[in-house]
Order: C-alpha cells, then structure tokens, then sequence
C-alpha cells in the first residue's frame, strides 16, 4: 500500500472513519468510563469498530488511543499500563481493517492545562506525549494524528514529540474551533491563521480542524486554512452539536445531509475527509460516495 503522504502527492482525496466514542457508547461504554481501558478489556469491540469503518470506505482508520497519553490515564489510574494500552489499539485497528486501509494513532490532549494557566509544565506534557507516541510508532502506525488541540503550545508538543521519534511517520494535526463574531478561535483564543503558522513550524505535514462543530461551520473553517496554506488539509466534522435527549447526546446531521455539504470541502480542496462525533460508518459511506464521484468528475 502506497505511504500516506505519498497518495496525498499524487492528487488523490482520502477518506478518514468516523467517531470512536460514540460507536463505543452504541456498545455500552459508561459515561465518565474510560474508553482506552476497552483495549485492554473489549480489545474484540475495537477490531469490530475498526473493521466498520474500513468495510464503509474509510483509507484511514484510528486508533483507540485518543486519550492514551499516561497524563490522561492517570485520571483512572491507569497510566502504568500505557505502552500495553497503545501496543493493544494498534494491534486491534491492524487486525480490523486486515491491511487494506491505513491505520493512524490518535492522540488527544492530556486533559491537563499547562502553566501559567494550569499546574503542569512543558517538560510534562512533552515527555507524557513522547511515551505514548514511542509505543504507536514503534508499533508501525502508517501516521500520527493529533486532534482536538485548544492550547497552540500543547498541540506543538505533541508534534515535537512526534517528530523527535521518527522522521517519516506523517504527523496529522487538528484543532477545534469555535465559531464567534469575530471568526473562529479555539477556547485558549488561537486563530486558524495562528494554527497553521504554529502546527508547520512545529512539523506537522497536514493540518486542518476536527470536532466542535456541523459540517456548515466546517466548511467556512476549511475556506479559511485554504486562505492560509497550500499544504494538506484533514477536516473531520461533527454530525452537528449535539442535544441531550433521555441523558444521551443525540446528533442529528445525517448521512446524506453531511455528503452534500462534504462536496463542497473537496472543490475548496480539503485532501482529507472525515468524520467526528455522532458519526457513524453509514456516514463515511456516504462521503465515500461523494469522494468517489468527484474523483471521477
């Protein structure tokens, strides 16, 4: 199977799976549980997640590994089996998808705010981000994708971390966004253009934003990275903010509703497409078609 970045070179869109938590809550994963612990517990639901994905379409599929840094097991006592948390998510994706898509290591913030703001220094979070990512890389993961970034500086990090381990593994870098009246700013007040300049300095070799918002806003965040960079862009969208019915969180953007706004990410020239929260396999599907015809187009 040709590289990550050698596809990207070649002008071809891929496809990435959709969200992991909300497949693992169709399964019963308990709020406040931690997800990461399923590899080590229900490592049979990963594989199955994982073959979903691959079997909807998706040319790249995640790991469980989103909140798979010991600073964030450490909340559940977990951080001691780190390396056998990670080695086990990527063991389970490889399984799944059985070599015909790409497998990409998940790595989500460490739940911790750094100083002056919060009670952890930098040395921390680098070295809690170098841990786990030595385990995934080490284990052959096709490329690293950090997401759901805030903090500029913790995003950096991780892709310092990343890139101090191998030279070669693509590292994917996305943060989220919100939507004010004087455009979109994380919550630690980053700006897109702030994002792209900081994420290529720091390494990354694609960018874009994941998570926080519908497919409507995504596509106005994917115009602005477009405006900033000429490098690859990964965007994974929300099946639109969710609503709380009966204790769950219910999204309501569906398949088709997705794909339709999804064509239009492709003409702004987005190379990476996926999905975030509340989606599922039936909407990679549909984007899967969508990418489909306009690579025929």
């Amino acid at each position: 199977m040709a590289s990550l970045m050698d596809r990207l070179a070649a002008g071809e869109i891929l496809v990435g799976d959709g969200a992991m938590g909300t497949l693992l809550m169709q399964r019963g994963l308990k709020p406040g549980e931690c997800p990461e612990r399923w590899n080590l517990d229900r490592p049979e639901i990963l594989v199955d997640i994982a073959r979903l994905y691959a079997d909807a379409g998706a040319d790249i599929v995640e790991t469980n590994t989103f909140g798979g840094s010991p600073l964030k097991l450490a909340q559940y006592d977990l951080d001691f089996r780190t390396e056998e948390i990670n080695v086990r998510a990527v063991r389970a994706a490889r399984e799944g998808v059985d070599d015909r898509v790409l497998v990409a290591a998940s790595c989500g913030p460490t739940g911790r705010m750094l100083k002056p703001y919060g009670d952890v220094d930098s040395e921390e979070v680098y070295a809690a981000f170098e841990r786990q990512l030595r385990t995934v890389i080490a284990e052959g993961v096709d490329a690293v994708c950090i997401e759901t970034m805030t903090d500029l500086t913790e995003a950096t990090l991780a892709i310092r971390a990343a890139r101090s381990l191998s030279s070669t593994t693509p590292v994917l870098a996305t943060m989220t966004f919100d939507s004010t009246p004087r455009g979109f700013f994380t919550v630690m007040g980053v700006t897109i253009e702030q994002a792209v300049e900081g994420l290529l300095e720091a390494g990354a070799d694609v960018v874009g934003s994941n998570c926080g918002n519908g497919i409507d806003n995504m596509v106005r965040i994917a115009e602005e990275f477009r405006k900033h960079t000429s490098c690859p862009l990964i965007i994974q969208s929300n099946a639109g903010l969710p609503r709380i019915e009966n204790g769950l969180a219910v999204y309501t953007e569906t398949p088709d509703f997705m794909a339709e706004r999804a064509d239009r990410m492709l003409d702004l020239g987005v190379n990476i497409v996926g999905g975030c929260c509340g989606t599922t396999p039936a909407h990679i599907t549909a984007i899967r078609r969508v990418v489909n015809k306009h690579r025929s187009s």
